[in-house]
């Protein structure tokens, strides 16, 4: 990992001890002093000047985008959507982005907090304990829920939360972001202003060159769209999403001929599909069994010398993505939380994958933490999607864009940049229903290529290919992460699961279908996880047992 565009920071507040600090400094990448006080520290691997400096305060961000002024700490994380160190006379804030979309790990010992934007130097400080709650929403939801990682003494700080040193002690302050402090009632926000919206925030990037991925689906074909109508030096790519039909290749091969942008198609070998899948769960800390396929794209990204546009949040900004229908009518909350929560949950598999004991207490600790990761959106008018957006989206989804293609390289999130998201959200779920007002956005913006195949309405019948993720190579590799928890938690996985695992690589071949290759990548996951940590875990002890 080569921190290019966005530093890898870490550093301290409160009671500092300095040989605690100096072992965390010590433990992840080289890093220089930003900043030494008594109560706070900040390191950087690479320059990070303050974007404010007076005679007592000082303020520092390493996000994508950096503010230019001082100014209260949640109006910079909600308006440029980055993480930070701000010191106000006495007071020392460590902030998070509004959303929390750039990550800021912490361990407590003694009166301060050591911090961290990887989490694996923070472990040189604490010993190796497993939190059996974040691996039960990592398997059954794909992501770790509200401040969990799968370490129990490391912690996430959530988006729009701080840690503040004052009055000589460490405190947890969370505040409401601007999109829940006021209600974004209907405003009948037309598809053309959605459309005049994004032209104003590509405004930023004008003279730089851009790369719009296209997969076929709506989210890219609208940003590559109003790219190009912008005269934009644009380029898009295009990678297999290992769904077994690569219908957006050919999909993002009509789009991009029609707007005329240069196009190229990143191949992928199965036979890297292991290693790929290695590096990228490793990469990411284990905190999604996702973006394996995403690897090889990433790896080209980093040498493009261009930005990355990501349609990060898209889906559910604009068009009711993972909300059901029993979501948009259920008459109570109970109802609501359940109906997302089934949404973003993997479904069924084809024959029970664990064990009774360990499948009821999951379900049990997911909707816990579920309802304890959503309660603030309660009731708000915009809940369904901004349920989504804070757990997915930002958990588990922009790991891709965040954490794959940078930090080597920039990227850019339209869709969150505050006047687009605020607008998007303002139109009601009932105008979004079943994508409809997405459609009209993509006609506004451009109605031939609103008329192409869609990734996301796909009518005709899907010509199938061989799944990376299922192959031969990756068959071997999921086989021997399954032997690791068979071996070391045996009451996790069902009697049936410890069959097909003695039956070797390609009893595998049986799963074929999109719940149970999920259920697989999750397990494996874990299996990795057990294997890279195994001399550091003491006898695990699950709460199902």
């Amino acid at each position: 990992m080569q921190f290019n565009v966005r530093p890898y920071v870490c550093g301290a507040l409160g009671r500092i001890d300095t040989a605690i600090l100096g072992k965390l400094t010590g433990a992840g990448p080289r890093v220089r002093p930003a900043l030494q006080t008594p109560e706070a520290a900040l390191f950087s691997s690479a320059p990070l000047p303050p974007y404010h400096r007076a005679a007592d305060s000082y303020a520092f961000a390493w996000g994508e985008r950096r503010p230019p002024a001082a100014d209260d700490w949640m109006t910079v994380a909600e308006t440029y959507e980055t993480p930070g160190l701000v010191g106000d006379g006495p007071d020392v804030t460590l902030h998070t982005g509004a959303l929390g979309l750039v990550d800021v790990y912490y361990v407590r010992l003694g009166e301060a907090v050591y911090f961290s934007s990887l989490i694996q130097p923070l472990l040189s400080l604490v010993p190796v304990a497993i939190d059996w709650s974040a691996w039960a929403s990592i398997l059954q939801v794909t992501f770790p829920l509200g401040e969990a990682t799968p370490y129990t003494e490391v912690k996430r700080l959530p988006g729009s939360s701080a840690l503040v040193w004052r009055h000589d002690r460490v405190s947890v302050e969370r505040r409401l972001p601007r999109w829940l402090r006021t209600e974004p009632y209907e405003a009948w926000t037309s598809p053309a202003e959605i459309v005049e919206l994004l032209h104003q925030v590509y405004a930023e990037y004008d003279g730089r060159k851009l790369l719009v991925p296209v997969s076929g689906g709506y989210d890219s074909r609208l940003l590559a769209s109003v790219a190009k109508a912008r005269g934009a030096d644009v380029e898009s790519w295009t990678t297999s999403p290992d769904d077994g039909t690569d219908t957006d290749i050919a999909f993002a091969r009509a789009i991009t001929k029609e707007l005329g942008i240069p196009h190229r198609v990143i191949t992928q070998d199965p036979a890297d599909y292991p290693a790929d899948a290695v590096e990228v769960a490793r990469r990411l800390e284990y905190l999604t069994p996702h973006h394996a396929w995403y690897a090889p794209f990433a790896k080209e990204v980093h040498g493009a010398g261009r930005i990355l546009v990501d349609g990060l949040a898209g889906g559910p900004l604009l068009k009711n993505f993972m909300v059901s229908g029993a979501a948009l009518e259920a008459r109570t909350q109970a109802e609501r939380s359940a109906a997302v929560l089934g949404s973003l949950s993997l479904g069924a598999p084809s024959r029970p994958f664990l064990s009774k004991a360990a499948a009821e207490w999951m379900e049990e600790s997911v909707r816990e933490q579920f309802a304890a990761a959503t309660s603030m959106l309660h009731g708000h008018r915009a809940e369904l999607p901004l349920s989504v957006l804070h757990t997915r989206t930002v958990r588990g989804i922009a790991r891709s864009a965040v954490n794959l293609v940078g930090p080597e390289a920039s990227f850019a999130a339209p869709f969150i940049h505050p006047d687009f998201f605020d607008a998007a959200l303002s139109v009601g779920v009932a105008r979004k229903d079943k994508g409809r007002f997405y459609r009209e956005v993509l006609h506004a913006a451009d109605p031939r290529v609103a008329a192409l195949p869609s990734t996301n309405v796909v009518k005709q019948p899907l010509q199938r290919v061989p799944l990376r993720s299922t192959a031969a190579p990756a068959r071997n590799y999921a086989h021997g992460m399954l032997e690791t928890l068979v071996s070391r938690v045996p009451g996790l996985l069902s009697e049936e699961l410890h069959e097909v695992v003695a039956g070797g690589p390609d009893a595998l071949t049986r799963f074929s279908g999109w719940n149970d290759r999920f259920w697989v990548r999750g397990l494996v996951l874990f299996g990795l996880w057990l294997s890279d940590f195994e001399n550091d875990l003491s006898e695990l002890v699950p709460p199902f047992s």
